[in-house]
């Protein structure tokens, strides 16, 4: 199996949903000449995360219905270009908006749609629909099937969201992001990988765009191999700030071989000992009330 080559558009955005979609489906098609199987986009592709310093009203009223012409002109590119294509909107949603991600495959055929569950509700983001759940699909591609999961940005913050993936068979976490990607946040990402023994795919918006500073990244989820001695680095992409294609290749029999020998993800894991983890009442002196869902 040749390697799934994943490219990540760390594009800045411009002013309408309209010129986002022609930037968009542009880089698209560079990415294909590229040899690209998959494209990733930054977070709230459709706005370019326009939600901060401006009235919630103004913002909520640039969001698209997932039937809308921006997303049918990508799923049709996609199959157009033979290339899945993962492109991120503010979805309209009942009640208020939604920051998601649809993942259409190289026929055109939508394999997911998921919507950010960890919203940043210490921000603008509290004026947003939070998910339900996470979602892992097969998806085909011309090297061969891959389950695919997503994350958006904070989701990252909490270690149950790629563990949840993990268990639902992900091998390839794609994760939109729109914020300044520092030590500690790529240390959150490679942890993810590292836990879970899959790959944390990650497309920032360029340092152009306001507190964004590229450096999207692909950790492989692979730390250990039977011929290395000690561990290895996972990181297998690291952008710098500039905008661009940033291509990663993904050996997918390499990391399958890897999860099916070694003693990470869910090999010892001891569930029925987890139950705090789902009570919804805890008290800590450092979470303030308002911030809960």
């Amino acid at each position: 199996m040749d390697l799934l080559q994943i490219a990540l558009l760390q594009i800045a955005p411009c002013g309408t949903w309209q010129e986002n979609l022609e930037k968009g489906m542009e880089y698209c098609k560079k990415a294909k000449r590229e040899g690209a199987d998959i494209a990733l986009f930054p977070e709230m592709w459709s706005n370019g995360y326009g939600i901060y310093d401006r009235p919630v009203l103004e913002w909520q009223a640039e969001a698209l219905s997932a039937d809308s012409r921006f997303i049918r002109e990508f799923q049709e590119l996609a199959r157009e270009l033979s290339m899945a294509i993962g492109v991120t909107f503010l979805e309209k949603h009942a009640g208020a908006p939604r920051n998601t991600l649809v993942l259409f495959d190289r026929f055109g055929k939508e394999v997911f749609t998921y919507a950010k569950v960890h919203t940043c509700d210490f921000g603008a983001e509290r004026d947003l629909t939070p998910g339900e759940e996470f979602v892992v699909a097969p998806l085909d591609t011309a090297k061969g099937e891959v389950k695919v999961g997503a994350m958006i940005c904070y989701d990252r913050e909490f270690p149950e969201s790629a563990r949840i993936l993990m268990l639902k068979g992900a091998e390839l976490v794609l994760v939109p992001n729109a914020c300044p990607m520092e030590i500690n946040r790529l240390s959150q990402l490679r942890a993810r990988a590292y836990e879970n023994m899959l790959a944390v795919a990650t497309c920032n918006y360029p340092e152009t765009v306001p507190d964004c500073n590229g450096g999207s990244s692909v950790f492989d989820g692979v730390a250990y191999l039977p011929e290395g001695e000690g561990s290895r680095d996972m990181c297998i992409l690291q952008a710098g700030g500039e905008e661009g294609i940033y291509m990663a290749r993904l050996d997918l029999p390499q990391l399958r071989a890897y999860r099916a020998s070694e003693v990470h993800g869910n090999a010892y894991r001891h569930p029925s000992k987890y139950g705090i983890l789902t009570e919804e009442n805890i008290k800590e002196p450092f979470v303030r009330e308002d911030y809960r869902r």
